[in-house]
Order: structure tokens, then sequence, then C-alpha cells
């Protein structure tokens, strides 16, 4: 499948599927794991690639995380790469060590070892909720992902509840609950908004949709979180 121009995308997902299972074909086709962007709909609807995810290899440097991101299928054009702060890992299920304050920081680079900004995991402000994140990105202001459900939000519908915590809240702000698409118990999407200046840039479910809302954030940041993981 052709690849198209990741510098313009305002949607996408990360995994291998390039076209979904449908009642006319029993089983999807797959393709390598890459950057995808949903085109057309129903037996038309295809995952188009626009960046690859593929093991770091030079010109990246020794540093680099494991996975990195490129602009070809063959992993030749390297479009950019992380650097975990103080050896912090964080990629597919390894969490690596804290920083002294909690954090983990994730450095972007890309293809010529240019920074693109920074990307930052930041700890819970208490047991009820996950992490959230930040997103710095030279010229323009911090970036901030947080649960959809935060707040006074989650505290209105909490107390509503009366001791039955509403299932929708428990999942947006835990992430935990049923995901129906995956049928996983235990590793239910929760969506966050990525405010700027009090603007929405991004929202991301998981990795599995992503939606640019701003045309000025650099795509390649996006995608870096992506192949971090909203974990």
């Amino acid at each position: 499948m052709p690849t198209v121009e990741w510098a313009g995308v305002w949607q996408f997902t990360l995994g291998t599927v390039e076209r979904p299972a449908t009642k006319y074909r029993p089983r999807a086709v797959r393709g390598p794991r890459a950057i995808r962007v949903p085109r057309g709909a129903g037996r038309s609807q295809v995952f188009a690639p626009c960046a690859y995810v593929a093991p770091s290899a030079p010109p990246a440097p020794s540093s680099a995380m494991e996975l990195c991101l490129y602009e070809d299928a063959d992993a030749q054009r390297l479009l950019c790469y992380l650097v975990a702060e103080d050896g912090q890992d964080g990629q597919d299920g390894q969490d690596g060590q804290d920083g002294q304050d909690g954090e983990r920081r994730f450095h972007v680079s890309d293809g010529q070892g240019k920074p693109i900004g920074t990307i930052r995991r930041i700890p819970p402000s208490g047991k009820l909720f996950k992490h959230t994140w930040r997103i710095s990105q030279p010229g323009h202001p911090e970036i901030a992902g947080r649960n959809q459900w935060s707040g006074h939000h989650v505290k209105r519908l909490a107390k509503r509840a009366v001791g039955n915590i509403v299932p929708e809240v428990l999942n947006a702000v835990t992430g935990m609950g049923v995901d129906e698409t995956y049928g996983n118990a235990s590793a239910k999407s929760r969506t966050l908004e990525w405010v700027s200046d009090g603007d929405v840039v991004m929202v991301s479910e998981s990795v599995k949709l992503i939606t640019i809302k701003k045309d000025w954030l650099d795509r390649r940041l996006a995608f870096a979180f992506a192949v971090l993981g909203d974990r």
C-alpha cells in the first residue's frame, strides 16, 4: 500500500491493519507496524501507512530508544527517534525508572538529530487518577494531555453516584473497563484532550485513534506519543 505524506496527517492510528475485516472479508489484511491514516469507509476502508515503526539503527544514535519511526517500509530513511532521559525506558511495557520528581521525559529528534520537542509523562495527583502528559514544542505554549473527565467533573459525577461509581467515569479516569473492540477487560482506552493555551490541539483514544486539531502541531511529536503508548 502506498505511503502517504506524514506532515499533513489529521487523524491516525498505530497498528498493522491495512484493510479491516468485513462481512465480505473474514480476515483483516495486515502489513508492517506503522502509523496509519484511515481512509474511506465500509468495504473500501483502508489504513494507509505514513510512518513505519522499526528497531533503532544508524543514523539514530546509540542512545535512541528501541523503536524509531521511518519514512519507508525498509527502515532506511529515519523520520524521528526518542531518547529517554536518565536511562528511562517506558516502551513496550518496560517502565524503566522514574526521575527524581516521578516524571519520565522523552526527547524527540528528527532524522538529522535536530530536536523537535519533549514529551513528559506526569505521575497522577491521586489514587483515583492515572498519569497525564505534556508535550513541549519550540515556539509554542506547552501542550497538556489530560483525562477527558477530570477535576470538578469527576467529583460532581462521583458524588451523584453515591457510592455506585458510574462506569463511564471509572473508565475515563482510570482507563479500566471493557474494551469491546479488542475484547480486553483490563485495557479500556481512555480519551485525553491535549490543550495548549486554552485550545484543544489533539485528542487521543489511547493509540487507537489520535486526531490532530491544530495544524501547528508537529506530527512527529504525536507519532512519538503513539510509539510510547498511553501506559
